[in-house]
């Protein structure tokens, strides 16, 4: 099976942690959180273009991706 290729690097996932109050990030733990941000992020990503499309437009627009966040 091919390996994925990462979107959301680790670093910024491990800042993440940190600014939310955590003193230390192990590896394994910014790579989870990295992939889970991911996940997420796709899921809105699916839904900002769903709504695009309805709307009759092939740009996804700043209002498409709030609006994705809700519900």
């Amino acid at each position: 099976m091919a390996k994925r290729t990462r979107i959301i690097p680790k670093a910024p996932a491990a800042r993440m942690l940190v600014n939310a109050g955590a003193e230390r990030v192990s590896e394994e733990a910014a790579d989870a959180f990295a992939e889970v941000l991911e996940e997420i992020g796709l899921k809105i990503s699916e839904r900002a273009v769903r709504i695009a499309k309805h709307s009759g437009r092939k740009t996804v627009k700043k209002d498409d991706v709030l609006l994705a966040t809700k519900g």
